[in-house]
This record gives C-alpha cells, structure tokens and sequence, in this order.
C-alpha cells in the first residue's frame, strides 16, 4: 500500500550535504521546505542543487517550498544575551533601547506602541513569558510579568486576540519572493497573513518575477480565522501554522481549528499542510513520543494533504529517522479510512464545471468499480488536485507533460506524478503513451482496469472532459 499522505521537510544545517538529502528522498520526502528565515540565497540555491542530483538518484519527484520569513515581531538585544524574568516584575519594552536589561529592551518593530493598549496581554517567546501592558508613554510599554522565565535576544512578541497592524509582506519578503522566482520553487508560503489582499498581492508579486508558484497561507493570526473564507478564494493552498497561531488564540483552541481548517481547505479544493511540533522530540531523540505518534496520526485522519517538520529535519539528530518515522505513522493512520463516507460526500453536491464534474465522475466510478489507478492526464493539476479532495483509497496518477505541474502535485494527498513524453495530439497515440508510462512506473500491469481522465482537443489546459475505462494492454493503435 502506498502512503497517500505527504511529508514535507524543511533543510538546514543538519540535512544539506548530498548523502543526507540522499536518504531522505529514498525516506520518502516529498517536498523540502526552504526557511528563508534563516540562510542566504546561495545556501538555498546549492540545497535545491543537491536535492536535484538526489532526485535523478533516486527517480522521485520533491517539491520545493519557500517559506517567506513575514514580520516577525521581536525584541531587541541583551547587554548579557538574555535576562531572568519573575512574576510581578516590572519590565519595559522601549522602541529607542540600545542593549537591554533586567529592567527594559529595545524593539525591532516601533510601531508594537500604537497597536497595544492597557489591559492588553503579552506573549513573549511563543508564550514561555507574558506579559500585561500597564500603560503607555511616548516610546515605552510599561508591563508587568504575569509569567515569568528566561528572556533572551530577538524572541518573538505576539499579542493575545490578535490585532497587530505589521504587514504579511516585509521589504525582506518581496526581495525574497524575487529569489524564489529565480529558484523556480514549486510553492511559496506567506507567512501571518491577515486577509485574502495579502496573497493577493504575494501572487501579484510572484507572476511580475516570472513565477507560477501555487501560493500557501500560512493560518496563524486572529485575523486570519476571521478572514478563512477570503484567505481560501485568494490561495492554492493553506498551512495550519500552529506555533503562532496556539499563542494567539490559545492552545486548547487549535485542534478543533486545525480540523476546520482542513475541512474548509479541502471543500475548497485547496491542499492543506499541518506544521510545528509534529516530531518535536526527535530532534534529539530517535524515536517519537506516543502523544507525537497520536498528533500525525489524527492530521492524517482530518485529511490533511501533508505533514512538516521542521527542526527536526533541518537541525535535529535524526532527520532520516524521523521522516521514516513519520512515513510510517501516516501508513498506518490512513488503513483507518471510512469507505462509505465517498459516498456521503456526495450526496447533494452541485458541480458547475465541466472538468470537475469529470474528476468527480472518477472518483465515484474508481471508488465502485474498484479499479487499480486514476490516471488523469492534465496540463495544470486541476483535475488531479479535484479527485483527491475525497480519498476513494484508488491511488490517482497525474500523468502531464509540463515539468512545473509535475513537481507542484507533489504536495496533493494521494497524487503521484509522471511525466508523459508525448506531446503531439493524437488521442490514441496519447491514450497508449499513458498506459506505457503506468506500466513503466510499475503502477499499473496488463489486464488491469484503470480510469482516465482527459481533454479533447489534445493538450488545451483546464479542458478535461471525458471519462475512459481501460483494460490495460487491450488496445493498442495501428
């Protein structure tokens, strides 16, 4: 049984020369997530290098995801690299502080002041330290510790509730959207996005730099719940980004979000990645905890499209271990699939289009008839990414001659992709080079029945509009 969920890993420091990007797609990577956060356009360029000499290795096709960095809220700099805080303490947060000390710190974003009033909360460093605003004068936020712990430089600031004014897009980010462009990634992830505006303008930014990178929002504001629904009309896909998002809405409130965001993602026929401390203890420890195990498993179950890591892979010890830990975690979750909730799914449902009514119709058919693959032969995904939105327990092949569409359904649950090398407009011929293709994929035998799916005329995007089961091997043209 294949797994159909996907992995996605981020590289770094631990996961960057060939030998380990090497066992992590044999591992079973799926995407690689590039952190631009942190490293130089170089850095990510030579990963990208490595990840391809693996992947003519290995025969596997990886995606390739840049995360932008987006506004970070942060304090400045400790004379000593970092303080002790005690509950009740008084502490300042001071826009025109050099060093910091036991008593204030300096902030690299000055604006925190006209978006904070008394009364309001805190959060500093994902939460280890909060904070109340007792009041605010000129370029001081007077607060006292309600939590304490150790501070130390440039940890994150968050607001409970939300309502910071800072931008989804930095300056660094539309420079960094321009080096994902010249990088050819596959995805680019927004990060802290308000509304739909945001990838709105991310997209705009992307297609003026050349690119057709599909664009994920990552889910972890306030005011991105409020805005779901705008946020899934604006991308291609969302992450449940839970770090940020726990500190902001609480974290006993994230997993019934997590489910509706997945939920709203998949009725949307957008994909949806679940991320942070997924794997957390493998960074130092080679095996998972059993509430880890239970964590991915229960993504797996909402119908998440993939799973990150991310320290794990990119600075852990064990970033093999960990991916065929997660690969194994994700097998065993998806034996537990409902067989007629496909049916269920359907009822009710109104198609408008032509294309999807076709990837629906193959679905239902590849369900009932329980064929060995769906192979949907398409110039942009569309159709493979629609047939995967309900799990009919059929593996679906996205058969298409353009590279880029190759690499972006690496990312979609169920959905393995296979270059065609025909290219003219013949049916039968395309017909036959299809099934040669699954054939030689080992995806599919002679005398197997399969379902595919394609548009007629030949090779026209967004265009599929016929049905054909195949006995594999019956046919061949004259």
């Amino acid at each position: 049984m294949q797994r159909t969920t996907k992995i996605v890993a981020t590289l770094g420091p631990a996961s960057s020369d060939q030998h380990t990007i090497d066992k992590l797609v044999h591992a079973g990577m799926d995407v690689v997530r590039l952190n631009f956060s942190h490293g130089t356009p170089d850095d990510h360029r030579k990963r990208i290098e490595v990840l391809q000499q693996s992947m003519r290795t290995h025969g596997r096709t990886v995606g390739v995801m840049a995360d932008l960095q987006g506004p970070k809220i942060r304090v400045g700099k400790f004379a000593g690299s970092k303080i002790m805080l005690k509950p009740g303490q008084r502490f300042i947060l001071d826009a025109e502080c050099t060093l910091g000390d036991s008593e204030r710190v300096g902030l690299d974003y000055p604006e925190l002041i006209e978006d904070v009033s008394p009364g309001d909360t805190l959060l500093l460093d994902d939460g280890r330290v909060v904070m109340d605003v007792e009041r605010i004068e000129e370029t001081e936020i007077y607060c006292v510790v309600r939590h304490g712990n150790e501070l130390s430089n440039n940890k994150g600031i968050n607001k409970q509730g939300g309502g910071l004014s800072a931008p989804a897009l930095t300056a660094k980010d539309i420079e960094d959207i321009k080096v994902a462009a010249e990088l050819q990634v596959d995805y680019v992830a927004v990060s802290f996005p308000k509304s739909g505006g945001d990838l709105r303008l991310a997209r705009k930014l992307l297609h003026k730099a050349g690119s057709s990178a599909l664009v994920v929002a990552k889910i972890e504001r306030c005011e991105a719940i409020d805005n779901l629904e705008d946020i899934l009309h604006a991308c291609d896909g969302v992450m449940v980004a839970r770090g940020d998002l726990a500190v902001e809405v609480g974290d006993a409130a994230v997993p019934a979000l997590q489910k509706k965001i997945i939920r709203m993602a998949r009725e949307h026929n957008k994909f949806a990645i679940t991320a942070t401390q997924m794997m957390e203890s493998m960074i130092h420890s080679p095996v998972p905890t059993r509430a880890e195990v239970s964590d991915v498993a229960n993504a797996v179950l909402d119908g998440t499209d993939a799973v990150m890591l991310s320290a794990e892979t990119a600075a852990g010890d064990y970033p093999v271990e960990t991916v065929n830990a997660m690969a194994r975690i994700c097998q065993e979750a998806e034996k537990s699939s409902d067989p007629a909730a496909l049916d269920r799914h359907f009822l009710d449902r109104v198609f408008t289009r032509i294309d999807q009514s076709v990837a629906m119709a193959a679905l239902f058919t590849a369900h009932h008839l329980k064929v060995k693959a769906i192979a949907a032969l398409t110039q942009s995904g569309s159709t493979a990414l629609w047939i995967s939105r309900l799990d009919c327990g059929v593996p679906i092949y996205a058969l298409t001659p353009d590279i880029r569409t190759r690499y972006k359904v690496s990312v979609y649950r169920g959905v393995y992709p296979l270059m065609t090398r025909y290219a003219g407009h013949d049916r039968d011929e395309l017909l036959f080079e299809a099934e040669e293709e699954l054939i030689r994929s080992g995806a599919v035998e002679v005398g197997d029945l399969i379902v595919l799916t394609f548009g007629e005329p030949i090779g026209q995007a967004g265009g599929t509009n016929t049905l054909k089961l195949v006995r594999v091997g019956e046919h061949r043209p004259v």
